[in-house]
């Protein structure tokens, strides 16, 4: 009888700790000896140490109680074996908690293998080996931990973290306390959601995943908790465009904003979204902005108002693809009748800055796939709390957003997160501190604006919008380096990134 292969995991699938635990359950059940997936994690780091570390001689294994530690002392006896000086150093004199990190400690002890308690020195060596807590710690470690982890952040040596660098919690991508920085950070089984956004991103260096061999059937059922979403996947939703194209197949963008002393926030926006393909753009603000507008964009479309106007100009909102709306608008009664009027149009919606502002002084649930770009601090003042809040889980806190807004919510930072009611969350892996600038926000609007208004629905807008701006970020801080980073930079490269064929 025919059988259908067991499906492999999506590269881009990203698991939580209760996904996790349930596939190291299986990958145990499934083999014929429990203990075969801590040997695997041992040999597949040892691999990873020489790979990256081939001349380290001195090695330093930090081991936990449970089964981190019982892959740190499969990796020290390996380390042993091989010649090289190792010593696993450990928090107590008790031996590991269960069987099969025993198990493990035990052989590395018959190889002739050497412990060595914590007293708040390190010896000197060329790789420490972090395997404390792996996933699960997620909480702040207890004094004694605390200082071995500030003591392996101290010393010099690169570090190896396996499966999660300890004191991170893998959820939440969260450091309640203490954690390790490490060098490189090698995944076992299946990538964690936690490890690509926050302050985990401080903490992980470089990723990599080591499956282990284990078989593929052990996915079959088990939901991932995110997507990771990088810079080739923008072959998604940017394809060549028909010969047969003219300005009104790719869309009519209405920027709305740059109230005085805040013009540039609204060029910024439109011309993103010029950069980013749309067919027109439309741009209301201040009369005083419309000159430098011009002078920079001389595509845009400019319509003044006088600082009394309450209703935007006549037929802009019913020409209009897609309004973008907040970006230096203001909160004075101008810019509230303003995103009123956007609210009651109809129209697909990008709200930002001042928008998510006057929405968090007057909460309402958005029109449907309305798509709002809120950083921590206007997430926080969205959901009432404050941003260590929104920081310490920014995963609940996108869905948080939803749930109470409605509408696909962008929670920029760090891996920013791309959440909409009943879909999986999706998380960027690009982007860099350059971009925390001001400006960098209104140029997100105009692209997922632009994207948009070229007929993607909100979530997939938004998903591709986040990576195609970030992912010019990082290429714009290629040539330059990231400090002094500005907005403007970023033009160039919406528009080469928005064409993949064109960099292929």
């Amino acid at each position: 009888m025919f059988h259908a292969p067991a499906p492999l995991p999506a590269l881009d699938a990203l698991y939580d700790i209760e996904a996790l635990r349930m596939l190291e359950s299986r990958a145990m059940a499934v083999l014929e000896d429990a203990y075969e997936p801590m040997r695997r994690a041992g040999q597949s780091a040892w691999r990873e140490s020489l790979r990256h570390w081939p001349d380290a001689q001195r090695l330093l294994v930090v081991c936990g109680p449970g089964n981190n530690g019982g892959d740190g002392y499969m990796f020290a006896r390996h380390a042993h074996q091989s010649g090289r000086w190792v010593v696993v150093m450990r928090l107590s004199d008790q031996p590991p908690n269960g069987p099969l990190a025993r198990r493990a400690h035990d052989e590395y002890i018959a190889t002739g293998g050497t412990l060595a308690p914590f007293d708040a020195q390190l010896p000197e060596v060329d790789l420490v080996v972090d395997a404390l807590f792996g996933i699960g710690l997620t909480r702040a470690p207890e004094r004694p931990t605390a200082a071995l982890i500030e003591a392996i952040n101290r010393q010099s040596a690169p570090v190896l973290a396996l499966d999660v660098p300890s004191g991170v919690d893998a959820n939440r991508g969260a450091t309640p306390g203490a954690a390790v920085i490490a060098t490189r950070t090698l995944e076992f089984i299946a990538r964690k959601a936690g490890l690509r956004t926050g302050a985990a991103l401080d903490h992980v260096g470089v990723l990599e995943l080591a499956d282990l061999a284990l078989p593929t059937g052990i996915f079959a059922g088990v939901a991932s908790f995110a997507e990771a979403l990088a810079l080739d996947d923008l072959t998604r939703w940017l394809r060549p465009r028909p010969r047969d194209s003219h300005k009104g197949h790719h869309g009519r963008v209405l920027c709305v904003g740059g109230d005085h002393g805040h013009g540039g926030a609204i060029l910024l926006a439109t011309e993103a979204a010029l950069r980013s393909g749309a067919g027109l753009v439309d741009v209301v603000t201040r009369a005083p902005h419309v000159p430098a507008l011009l002078a920079r964009v001389p595509e845009a479309m400019a319509h003044a108002v006088a600082d009394d106007a309450t209703r935007l100009p006549d037929g802009l909102l019913e020409a209009a693809s897609v309004i973008a709306i907040g970006p230096g608008l203001g909160q004075g009664d101008c810019a509230r009748s303003w995103l009123l009027q956007a609210l009651l149009s109809g129209k697909p919606l990008v709200l930002d800055a001042d928008a998510l502002n006057l929405l968090a002084s007057q909460p309402q649930a958005l029109p449907p796939d309305t798509v709002s770009t809120p950083h921590p601090g206007e997430a926080a003042r969205l959901l009432g709390v404050a941003p260590a809040h929104v920081q310490s889980d920014r995963y609940a806190a996108a869905l948080a957003l939803c749930e109470d807004f409605g509408g696909v919510m962008v929670l920029k930072g760090a891996g920013s997160i791309i959440a909409a009611p009943g879909r999986v969350p999706r998380v960027v892996i690009a982007g860099n501190p350059g971009m925390a600038v001001g400006g960098m926000g209104d140029v997100l609007s105009g692209v997922i604006a632009a994207l948009r208004a070229q007929g993607l629905d909100g979530f997939d807008a938004a998903s591709c919008g986040a990576l195609l701006h970030a992912a010019a970020g990082d290429a714009a801080a290629g040539e330059g380096g990231e400090r002094g980073l500005l907005p403007s930079d970023l033009m160039p490269w919406l528009r080469r990134l928005s064409n993949p064929e064109a960099r292929a």
